[in-house]
């Protein structure tokens, strides 16, 4: 076996959970091989670099091993080595914590009680409470 389609290697190295989502991602032009946008038929190789973009990261993997049939997640080392850059996980990690209010999954919408509380919470009117933080710097010299 010297070559596999990219789609079937994706889902049987356990990138994307099914054959089609695979499909799909390299239909978005989300999966590139050394850089160049591929189709869900294209034949990869080993020593091939894949890089799959799952916004806000790109995920970049070097073909070890070639195969078409699903595996365990304990086999997906001897078949994909992981070469994302460092940089890509602070990207990650940024994104996590860059104040986006985590809602517990599964709670659906806000209601209508949740969306005020946010609002109160979040009220520009709070930063308006009387102080004054424009500090006079020029009395200080004025001491010395």
């Amino acid at each position: 076996m010297l070559e596999v389609r990219i789609d079937k290697w994706m889902w049987a190295t356990r990138i994307f959970k099914t054959r089609t989502i695979a499909a799909e991602a390299c239909k978005k032009n989300r999966v590139m091989i050394n850089g160049v946008n591929v189709k869900a038929s294209r034949m990869i190789k080993v020593g091939d670099i894949i890089q799959v973009r799952k916004p806000p990261v790109t995920f970049s993997f070097k073909v070890l091993d070639l195969t078409e049939r699903r595996m365990g997640a304990k086999l997906v080392p001897d078949y994909l080595e992981n070469v994302t850059p460092p940089e890509q996980y602070e990207i990650l990690e940024m994104n996590r914590i860059s104040g986006f209010v985590d809602r517990a999954r599964g709670l659906g919408r806000p209601t209508k009680k949740d969306r005020r509380e946010l609002e109160q919470f979040t009220d520009p009117g709070l930063l308006n409470d009387g102080f004054d933080f424009d500090f006079d710097f020029d009395s200080e010299d004025d001491e010395e």
